[in-house]
């Protein structure tokens, strides 16, 4: 099978699938909006159908993903969540609802932790946090965790406070950890480095920090295609804004080779402040930059594509998506033959944007249908090979 990654139109929110080689399939994130569920609202793509009808089915007649990656609980990343997919033990999955059933989750407590400590969750994100520790208490209570099955599995991402995440090393991710098994077994066409949530801190005034500053999943996800190990580099991060790009720098600059990437989804629908810390409204173009986030957000492979999940980008004050953001990823993607993408640009709200992954590389397919790529050489002239995009070519 063909190794591909998706990003659906659901305006200022996330919403991707990637397919493996294998046949393994990862939603990264959801927003399934009311509207989207509106027969009779043509202005707003149905993206629940769009997801389904590229979904595998089981034996059971179950259309299922193998991983749930929520990278945030705010609603705009789970949004559809209770309507749309099968929450509460495997065995309890009804035919007559016939919900989407997660095979996998994927899922941080301190980025929960953080989120509510400024703000409450949401229902959706409320449902999620319940079932995960629905199957984490599943693991710890069981007498064989070997035992346990498709749809109550759950992957921990990073560590937890108070120890709460000792104890449980089986299904535990550690920051700067790879791993490349899912729902228990290796799969060799796929592996997953992690690089945030930032780990808690004693320090209160950090962790209030990390919290205002959107505390998301970081992952750098390698795609094999064609015998390619590391075909394409994903980089995926949530709503991540500056202060925390500002201590991924601190911590890599020395070998950033972790933040590398082929597709960058950008963090927080394109807003300015995954990039500064001042208003992008109230100050308009003497908003200062941060230097050290954008050097962490720059570690672009040649011919690089950062991709805006996000309604249509305007020359005015909005953020997000805000314009002089646009500009700064333009300018890394610009210097290495690269292409920035919005989700919902150009009047296409109705279509998925879709690469197709190669062992050279990804290649843009002008929609989620089609024969093949639009422009085989989107990327630039020629083929690129793996070894020519870790040679250089890399914005900072």
């Amino acid at each position: 099978m063909a190794a591909k990654i998706e990003f659906f139109p659901v305006d200022n929110g996330d919403m991707a699938l990637v397919t493996l080689e294998s046949g393994r399939v990862i939603l990264i994130d959801a927003n399934i909006r009311a509207s989207a569920d509106d027969k009779n609202d043509d202005e707003v793509p149905d993206v629940a159908t769009m997801l389904r009808d590229r979904l595998p089915t089981d034996s059971q007649g179950r259309s299922y993903i193998d991983v749930f990656l929520l990278t945030h609980p705010d609603q705009d990343h789970c949004r559809g969540l209770r309507k749309h997919f099968h929450i509460g033990p495997s065995d309890d999955w009804d035919e007559s609802e016939d919900k989407i059933f997660i095979r996998e989750m994927w899922s941080s407590p301190i980025v929960f932790r953080r989120k509510d400590r400024i703000e409450s969750l949401c229902e959706d994100a409320a449902a999620w946090r319940d079932e995960a520790r629905r199957r984490v208490n599943l693991f710890k209570n069981a007498a064989d965790p070997a035992g346990i099955q498709d749809g109550d599995r759950i992957l921990v991402l990073g560590d937890d406070i108070d120890g709460k995440t000792e104890g449980i090393d089986d299904i535990h991710v550690a920051i700067d950890e790879h791993f490349s098994y899912i729902c228990g077994e290796e799969d060799t066409s796929f592996s997953s480095l992690l690089l945030g949530p930032l780990p808690p801190s004693d320090d209160e005034d950090t962790e209030e920090i990390l919290a205002k500053n959107r505390s998301s999943v970081i992952m750098q996800m390698s795609i094999g295609a064609d015998g390619v190990d590391n075909a394409c580099l994903l980089l995926t991060c949530g709503d991540a804004e500056v202060a925390i790009w500002e201590r991924q720098w601190e911590l890599r600059s020395g070998d950033p080779s972790s933040l590398e990437f082929d597709i960058l989804l950008a963090p927080h629908h394109c807003s300015w402040h995954a990039l500064s810390y001042d208003s992008w409204s109230d100050n308009g173009e003497d908003a200062v930059l941060s230097e050290d986030a954008l050097s962490a957000l720059s570690q672009a492979h040649d011919n690089a594509v950062i991709v805006s999940s996000s309604k249509a980008i305007s020359d005015d004050d909005s953020d997000p998506p805000c314009v002089r953001a646009e500009r700064e990823y333009k300018k890394i993607v610009d210097s290495v033959g690269g292409d920035f993408y919005c989700t919902m640009d150009d009047g296409k709200d109705s279509t998925v944007l879709l690469f197709e992954i190669c062992g050279d590389g990804p290649a843009k397919k002008s929609d989620g249908g089609g024969d093949g790529p639009t422009n085989p050489s989107a990327f630039g002239p020629g083929s690129i090979s793996r070894t020519e995009k870790r040679g250089g070519g890399r914005y900072a």
